[in-house]
């Protein structure tokens, strides 16, 4: 089994959307990944990445709040697509799709796998269809094979991969859990921003549930701390750049 970390590009945005206590006005820059786990009985794939859309129409294809909260750092070749394609792979040689939650920067590609198996966290895809959801339906209300979880599910059956919930950021967020022999990965997705999120029990300003949230920050740290599980933050700078 082997992990590859695919880079989508970055987003650019005043600092105190990740970190409340900031002062405002402050501009931060932050990675946006995906990442492939090829698996002896298919290749999984974590999240998509931003549409290559926005990256000349925002406003057309985000909507107008979420464009003028965030500006697309990002130029070609730096999208999920891209990124599988210099490893020899096209869209329809991925199997399954693990989607963390139906925000733009982790589900915009989603539609160039239209052969995939898309595993979602019920409480996810009904805050999707909920009536007010925010959520961009040009990201989840598409003619995808959808396999809604409750609760954690083991992929393969074998405990290699595994899809935990994780909820709090969104309702039905989840990170995976990959077991290769000695070496653990957590992939958090946005149940941790960052490594200080996680120290310091930072909630961003758009956590859906803030219980649910420290709950979850509690069995991050709890699996790296008593399990020795190395967790790969979703918008980590420092963590990405070594």
């Amino acid at each position: 089994m082997r992990v590859y970390a695919l880079s989508c590009g970055s987003l650019e945005f005043d600092r105190t959307l990740f970190f409340p206590a900031s002062e405002p006005g402050k501009n931060i820059v932050m990675p946006v990944s995906s990442y492939l786990i090829v698996h002896p009985r298919g290749n999984v794939l974590f999240d998509t990445g931003i549409h290559c859309d926005a990256l000349t129409d925002p406003v057309g294809r985000l909507g107008k709040r979420v464009a003028g909260l965030f500006s697309i750092r990002s130029k070609s070749g730096k999208d999920v697509v891209s990124q599988l394609r210099g490893l020899g792979l096209q869209p329809d040689k991925i199997q399954f799709v693990v989607t963390s939650h139906f925000h733009f920067d982790h589900c915009g590609c989603n539609s160039s796998f239209p052969r995939a198996t898309f595993l979602v966290q019920r409480a996810e895809m009904d805050m999707a269809r909920s009536q007010g959801s925010r959520y961009n339906r040009r990201d989840w209300d598409l003619p995808l094979d959808y396999r809604l979880l409750d609760g954690e599910h083991d992929l393969f059956g074998d405990g290699s991969i595994v899809i935990l919930p994780t909820p709090g950021h969104t309702a039905g967020h989840q990170s995976l859990w990959i077991r290769a022999g000695a070496s653990q990965f957590l992939l958090t997705g946005d149940a941790s921003y960052t490594r200080e999120h996680l120290e310091q029990t930072i909630l961003p300003t758009n956590t859906f549930n803030a219980g649910e949230m420290t709950h979850s920050l509690g069995v991050l740290r709890d699996l790296r701390d008593r399990r020795g599980v190395m967790l790969l933050y979703g918008h980590d700078s420092e963590q990405w750049n070594s």
